[in-house]
C-alpha cells in the first residue's frame, strides 16, 4: 500500500459571498468562482479525499510522499510540518491539513470506520451553535442590534441551542458599546436558556476588551473569543484574570499546538480553541485536544465542515459545541458545499449534528457535477 499521486481537483461552481476589503465574507450576488479538493491516490486503494487544498503545496507534498505508505499518517505529517520552515511561501498549516484529512480519509475506508471511531469514539451526534457572519450595513442583514436579535430569534426556532454573534468589524465599524448593544438585544429576545457567545472585533484595547467583556458577563454569556491581537499573550493573560467570563483562544495565533501549550502553561484563556484547518489537519489537532484534556482545560473546536465534526466525535472532554456556521438572514449554508450532494453537518430540529456513518471523513462528494465542472 502506497501513495502514487497527489493531484488538486479544481472544479467551477456559483459562490453567492462577496469577501469585504479585510476578508470577511458576506451575502453577495452569484459570481463564478473555483473550488478545489485534495486527492491523495493509492495504489490498490482506498484513495483518500479532503474539501480544499492548495496546487503548489500538493505538488511540494507529492515530490515527498509518492513510494510512502498512507498509514504512516504521524511520520508523513512531521516531514510536511518540517519542511514548512524553509517553504513558508508554498506550505503553511491551511495547506497541510486537506493533506493529512485525505490520508485519514484514507485510514478510515481502509478500515471500513467513520475516522472518529478509527481514532476513538466518545459520541455520534454534537450539539452546534449557530455562528452567526460579521456584521454590514444592511437593516435586513445584520446592519443594527435589532437585526441581530431578529435573526438569532430565527436561528432558536430552527432549532439551535446555542448561538454567536461576530460582530461588526471594519470596514463596517468597530465599536465597543454597539457590540454590546447586539448582544443586550439578542440576550432580551432569546431569553435565558439559549447560550451566547461574542466574536467580537480582534484589535481592541485591553480596556475595551474588558469593558465588553464586563457587559458580558452582566448577560450571562458563555465566552469571549479573540477581542484582541493574540500575538500579545500578556494581553489575554491580564484580560483573563480580570474577567469572571471565559475567555477563548487561541484560535488564528501561528504555532499549532506548541502556542496552545504555552497558554495552557501560562494560564492565558479559560478555554482553548484548535480547529483542523487551523494547526495543520487531525493529527496535530489531537495533540492539541489532548493537551486539553491534560490540564482539564475546555477545548472548542474552529469552524464548520466534516474533518472538524469527525475530530468532536472523539472528544470525551469537551468541546461542547460543533460550530455551524457563517449564518445569515440572506444566505443559503448549503450553499458553502458546492460538489456534496448534500451538507457534512445536517442539523435536527432539536440543533443536534449527527456523525456521518460511512467509512472515511464522511463526504458524499457529487461527482457528476465536479466532472462536469472541471477546470484544467
Amino acid at each position: 500500500m502506497e501513495i502514487s499521486d497527489i493531484r488538486t481537483i479544481r472544479f467551477s461552481c456559483e459562490s453567492h459571498i462577496d469577501p469585504d476589503e479585510k476578508g470577511h465574507g458576506h451575502p453577495g450576488e452569484p459570481r463564478e468562482s473555483t473550488r478545489t479538493i485534495t486527492h491523495v491516490v493509492v495504489d490498490g486503494g482506498p484513495d483518500g479525499y479532503c474539501r480544499g487544498g492548495h496546487e503548489a503545496a500538493n505538488e511540494f507534498a507529492k515530490k515527498h510522499l509518492v513510494g510512502e505508505n498512507p498509514l504512516y499518517r504521524e511520520k508523513l505529517w512531521q516531514l510536511l510540518c518540517r519542511a514548512e520552515r524553509l517553504n513558508k511561501g508554498t506550505l503553511t498549516d491551511k495547506r497541510v491539513a486537506p493533506i493529512d484529512c485525505a490520508l485519514w480519509d484514507i485510514a478510515g475506508k481502509d478500515a471500513g470506520l467513520p475516522v472518529y471511531q478509527l481514532i476513538g469514539a466518545a459520541r455520534d451526534s454534537v450539539p452546534a451553535y449557530g455562528s452567526t457572519m460579521v456584521g454590514d450595513d444592511d437593516p435586513d442583514g445584520l446592519g443594527s442590534p435589532e437585526a441581530y436579535a431578529d435573526f438569532a430569534e430565527e436561528l432558536v426556532a430552527e432549532g439551535y441551542q446555542a448561538v454567536k454573534l461576530h460582530t461588526w468589524m471594519p470596514p463596517f465599524g468597530d465599536d465597543p458599546e454597539r457590540d454590546i448593544a447586539a448582544c443586550r438585544a439578542v440576550r432580551e429576545r432569546v431569553g435565558d436558556d439559549i447560550d451566547l457567545m461574542l466574536d467580537a472585533h480582534h484589535f481592541y484595547s485591553r480596556s475595551e476588551a474588558k469593558k465588553i467583556g464586563k457587559a458580558l458577563e452582566d448577560l450571562d454569556f458563555r465566552w469571549i473569543e479573540e477581542p484582541m491581537d493574540e500575538h500579545s499573550m500578556s494581553s489575554y493573560e491580564w484580560l483573563s484574570n480580570e474577567l469572571d467570563i471565559a475567555v477563548v483562544g487561541p484560535e488564528t495565533a501561528e504555532g499549532r499546538m506548541h502556542t496552545r501549550a504555552e497558554w495552557i502553561k501560562r494560564d492565558i484563556a479559560d478555554i482553548i480553541r484548535v480547529g483542523v484547518y487551523d494547526v495543520g489537519g487531525i493529527t496535530p489537532a489531537l495533540k492539541a485536544v489532548g493537551l486539553c484534556e491534560s490540564f482539564n482545560i475546555e477545548c472548542e473546536i474552529h469552524g464548520r465542515d466534516a474533518p472538524n465534526l469527525q475530530l468532536l466525535g472523539t472528544m470525551a472532554f469537551p468541546g461542547r459545541y460543533y460550530e455551524r456556521g457563517l449564518l445569515h438572514p440572506k444566505h443559503d449554508y448549503e450553499t458553502y458545499f458546492p460538489g456534496l450532494e448534500h451538507p457534512p453537518d445536517e442539523i435536527d430540529d432539536n440543533g443536534v449534528v449527527e456523525l456521518p456513518q460511512t467509512p472515511g471523513l464522511g463526504y458524499a462528494f457529487d461527482w457528476d457535477y465536479i466532472d462536469a465542472n472541471r477546470v484544467e
